[in-house]
């Protein structure tokens, strides 16, 4: 089984941090959650990962696919 590549979106003393996981420091710290999601977004399609956005409690809010996905939708057709 092969590890599923992410980019968070975290909470941070500076504001919203972009992560790749597993990375200590962060990519890049936005002042505003939109501005860390939009950029986080742009990433995670451009790499092909999972896009985790936390809220700021930590806890993950929401998840994207760009790829990678262990458990693609089957199409209906």
């Amino acid at each position: 089984m092969t590890t599923r590549k992410t980019h968070h979106v975290v909470p941070s003393a500076q504001g919203w941090a972009v992560k790749k996981g597993g990375a200590s420091r962060a990519s890049k710290v936005f002042t505003h959650k939109r501005d860390a999601i939009d950029y986080a977004r742009q990433v995670s399609q451009h790499q092909h990962t999972e896009l985790l956005i936390h809220g700021a409690d930590g806890k993950i809010q929401s998840a994207d696919s760009h790829g990678g996905d262990p458990c693609p939708p089957k199409d209906a057709a």
